[in-house]
């Protein structure tokens, strides 16, 4: 799981080497990409595994759940304590996205990824259903079927503590972008 989610910096690289067309905003190299859609951070992270020779990917829902929560079942990253402005960019405590790492080490999960609780929704691998997991596999559940939304993870700068628990689940149109929506990557040997 990456330590981080994908900053604008990493995303230009990619834009200027495919002809994306994207530009990178003013002052915000190590700001986490946002406008996003779930395609373009799969492609990005098709870019990478050939740039790389790993396979890199979007995690799945669960795989991005473990890396927040740990073993133990926190509430937040950093464990069961409610979130403060030294832990998360949460509830529109800054007013945007913040550069990834701030809240390092004090926010990070037992597995040392930052900013896992607030900044940005991250989208994950998995199609969407909010009651899959009722029924799931309790050991490595391998994600709904094919639904009309993709998961996302983690809130973002804008929402309150409710949103921003390790636990919390959202799903949305994977062509839908917005200002608080970027991505992490995951890699596998």
């Amino acid at each position: 799981m990456g330590k981080y989610p994908v900053t604008n910096r990493q995303y230009q690289v990619f834009a200027k080497d495919t002809g994306l067309g994207w530009k990178m905003p003013p002052s915000k190299e190590e700001h986490p990409v946002v406008e996003v859609t779930w395609q373009n951070a799969t492609v990005f992270c098709e870019w990478a595994s050939q740039k790389t020779g790993f396979n890199i990917h979007l995690p799945t829902e669960a795989e991005w759940e473990k890396a927040a929560r740990g073993t133990d079942g926190r509430i937040y990253p950093w464990g069961n304590s409610s979130p403060n402005k030294d832990q998360a960019n949460f509830n529109q405590n800054v007013g945007g996205t913040t550069p990834v790492g701030k809240y390092s080490p004090q926010g990070d999960s037992p597995y040392g990824c930052a900013d896992m609780a607030g900044n940005v929704w991250e989208w994950c691998a998995d199609w969407h259903d909010e009651n899959y997991y009722k029924t799931a596999p309790l050991k490595n559940p391998p994600g709904p079927a094919q639904t009309k939304f993709r998961a996302l993870r983690g809130g973002s700068w804008y929402y309150s503590i409710n949103v921003v628990r390790t636990s919390f689940r959202g799903g949305l149109n994977p062509t839908f972008t917005d200002y608080g929506h970027g991505f992490r990557c995951s890699s596998s040997h």
